[in-house]
């Protein structure tokens, strides 16, 4: 339906207190503005420092039921012919707006927010100005350009756009995650990664204590931990910093509401733990808790869905089980040797023969570690030809340790059963 123009206007400036708490929960809730009042005041200031009010103001019910996820009952639920009323019904249903020129000019200092939705909708290509715009409204002016930047492939000049933001943002979440998504550019860009840890730290502080925006939160943990655990090659000590980041990724989100990053820092939580140094005999406690969570990743990953995960993490959990000492060893040998055989089929010899030729030797380990000498072989000898083919010639030497060791064990059980 159409909005209608001809009711009253009132001065927003007493419609709704600034700063108003826009741009840090999700869309569409993350662009409701607040209208002002003592009843509105306190769930203002909540929502601000990122979390939910309890209870909600019965003025802001539309808010509710937006951040619910309930947009229709949202919409119905804004029966005001106030400015703000009319924004946040915009908001909801922007196809609904006969005038937006209107809407823009009845919201004063508030207009340029009309603009940044526009653009954020993908309704303008045109990212707004930020004229003598301040506080959080600038903020999402900026960040709306930075998106603009991106789209130029301008990485350097979005993250700078993303800094500003974070600077003129009223409030510590908006900042944060602003912060975050400037980390992301860098994260993402070659030449701009040694700027992504800071912002990343930077970020994590000012969303401390924003319960309402534990997803964003989660995303940021599980962002640090991958930039710490990257680092970890040439840092050790940085595989170490990282795991605790997995961790929290993990008690802020279930899997339920974000399957993908829940299953991402289970596996990556995994593979710092798997590559991380045995000195302690406690430590190889480690390799039960990767057991734990790549099997929890692969609740997540199947061959359909993600393939390339679902492989990776297969092969984590085989190579794991081969190597965590157990009362079961033997039944781990087996299902790694089983997960080994279902990974072989995802890595074919034309399109990834290096790929199919680690499995394949790793198999053939396993295969060897339960004394069934002629398939280990088989399999041994099928990787040495194809590591020797693509000139890997340091695999191709380890599995001629394995295929020696096995010729070894051999030759001294043939000794044994000779009379």
């Amino acid at each position: 339906m159409a909005e209608t123009t001809s009711m009253a206007i009132i001065a927003p400036a007493q419609l709704a207190t600034r700063p108003q708490p826009v741009g840090a929960f999700p869309l569409p809730a993350g662009y409701l503005l607040v209208p002002a009042g003592a009843d509105t005041e306190d769930a203002r200031l909540t929502l601000l420092a990122g979390r939910e009010p309890a209870p909600w103001p019965a003025r802001m019910r539309a808010h509710e039921l937006a951040l619910s996820g309930d947009r229709d009952a949202a919409l119905a639920a804004l029966t005001g012919g106030d400015v703000v009323t009319r924004y946040n019904r915009f908001v909801l249903d922007p196809d609904g707006v006969a005038d937006l020129d209107a809407l823009r000019a009845d919201l004063g200092e508030l207009g340029p927010l009309v603009d940044v939705l526009e653009f954020v909708l993908g309704r303008s290509d045109t990212p707004p100005e930020r004229g003598d715009t301040d506080g959080e409204i600038a903020a999402l002016v900026l960040s709306a350009q930075a998106a603009d930047a991106l789209g130029r492939d301008e990485p350097a000049a979005a993250v700078a756009l993303l800094d500003e933001a974070a600077e003129l943002a009223p409030a510590q979440p908006l900042a944060g995650l602003l912060l975050g998504a400037a980390a992301s550019v860098c994260l993402e860009n070659d030449g701009l990664g040694d700027g992504a840890t800071p912002r990343l730290e930077k970020a994590l502080k000012a969303l401390d204590g924003a319960d309402g925006l534990r997803v964003g939160r989660a995303e940021l943990h599980l962002a640090l931990a991958g930039a710490l655990h990257a680092q970890g090659t040439e840092r050790p000590d940085l595989v170490a910093k990282a795991i605790p980041h997995y961790h929290s990724t993990l008690q802020l989100i279930l899997r339920a509401e974000a399957p993908d990053m829940w299953a991402a820092a289970h596996s990556d939580l995994a593979a710092a733990y798997l590559t991380m140094p045995m000195i302690e005999a406690s430590d190889q406690l480690r390799l039960g808790v990767a057991v734990q969570s790549l099997r929890s990743a692969l609740k997540v990953y199947t061959p359909e869905t993600h393939p390339e995960r679902w492989a990776s993490t297969q092969l984590n959990l085989a190579n794991s089980l081969v190597y965590t000492p157990s009362k079961h060893q033997a039944d781990n040998l087996v299902e790694a040797v089983e997960i080994y055989e279902a990974v072989l089929e995802m890595r074919d010899r034309e399109t990834d023969p290096l790929g199919r030729a680690r499995v394949l030797a790793n198999q053939g380990n396993a295969l060897a570690h339960l004394g069934m000498f002629d398939p280990a072989k088989a399999k041994l000898y099928e990787a040495r030809f194809l590591f020797e083919e693509f000139g890997d010639h340091s695999s191709m030497r380890s599995v001629r340790g394995v295929l020696d060791e096995v010729a070894r064990q051999q030759t001294l059980i043939k000794t044994q059963e000779q009379p």
